[in-house]
């Protein structure tokens, strides 16, 4: 059994094949990133390492824009929305030319190991990479809370309190003019924004991707038994993935003859200084991704369970399923009696 000296030695021989390390935002954008790449640039200097950013996401991997990162560039950056590094999505990427190209233009500039903020689409990329012999390790960066692995992606905690804010506001008009309201939020695919945005809004219908089949003859219903019963205002938070907002206030108005509007949040809701959360989560996240590469670790997510900070395979993380938490959907229905 090696003693303590041998694992020092072991463990200084690892880090000595971990020198540079390159960081990359793919997707959509998260506030929260910039704490991610922050600690990541930082952790990693701290160790001794260099560190390149990479613009663009995986687009600019391809195009070789690739800078060197110092202490000083990331100075200042956490408290500001969106990715200093800027995103793009990459069909490239899902070629295997691509991804053999993006390998080649990792190892011409010596870039031994690779941390990748992004989302499903994005651990895709890195698990090519991976498979390819560069060592990867992924972070959850994304509003939709839609990552089977983690109970935390960065940047949903921001969004879903920017929608929440936006729509107390919008209730308030609501109420005033007695008007039945449509609030469409992000979510093409996940419904996570709009269901928290529909508990903590206190909203009366909730619309989710994941339950496409609402019956708006009931909706209709249920908007005139409110009146009757005086209530002053009727609040509806759908999500992206349900969308035509303002199709659906048009045929709810002649309905009931119930002034309706539709609000779209759209991409506000990815902007903004990140709350305490993100920031810390983030950073926490992007700090635990270089310590994983120094350990000689590739191929892994990064996700927050139980209130640890825990590591899965990327294959075993695509692999996941997540569905709506069907208990907080049930109360969320309650709730609007």
């Amino acid at each position: 059994m090696a003693n303590k000296a041998d694992k020092e030695k072991m463990l200084e021989e690892i880090e000595d094949r971990v020198r540079t390390i390159g960081v990359l935002t793919s997707g959509g954008d998260a506030p929260g990133m910039n704490a991610a790449i922050r600690a990541v640039v930082r952790r990693a200097l701290a160790k001794g390492l260099k560190v390149r950013g990479i613009r663009r996401g995986y687009h600019g991997l391809l195009k070789e824009e690739i800078i060197d990162l110092t202490a000083r560039d990331v100075s200042d950056i956490i408290q500001r929305g969106g990715t200093i590094l800027q995103t793009a999505r990459c069909q490239t990427m899902r070629t295997e030319e691509g991804q053999q190209k993006a390998a080649a233009i990792c190892k011409k500039y010596g870039i031994d190991g690779l941390v990748v903020i992004g989302g499903d689409g994005s651990f895709a990329g890195a698990q090519k990479l991976a498979n390819l012999g560069v060592n990867t390790i992924a972070l959850p960066g994304t509003i939709d809370l839609d990552i089977a692995c983690t109970d935390y992606t960065i940047g949903f905690d921001t969004a879903v309190n920017t929608a929440m804010e936006a729509i107390d506001k919008v209730r308030d008009t609501s109420t005033s003019h007695e008007r039945c309201s449509i609030i469409e939020v992000m979510g093409r695919d996940a419904g996570y924004l709009a269901l928290w945005c529909g508990i903590a809004n206190g909203a009366e219908k909730i619309l989710l991707p994941e339950e496409k089949d609402y019956d708006e003859q009931a909706l209709i219903e249920d908007i005139l038994e409110n009146k009757k019963r005086g209530k002053k205002n009727y609040i509806i938070i759908n999500a992206e993935g349900i969308g035509d907002s303002i199709n659906m206030a048009k045929r709810i108005e002649e309905a009931t003859g119930i002034e309706t509007r539709a609000t779209i949040l759209g991409h506000m809701q990815r902007g903004g200084s990140p709350t305490c959360k993100d920031r810390v989560y983030a950073s926490t996240m992007g700090a635990l991704a270089v310590d994983l590469l120094c350990e000689g670790k590739s191929n892994r997510v990064i996700g927050y369970q139980d209130g640890k900070y825990v590591d899965f395979d990327i294959d075993q993380a695509l692999s996941m399923k997540k569905t709506i938490p069907e208990y907080q959907y049930k109360i969320a229905k309650s709730f609007a009696i």
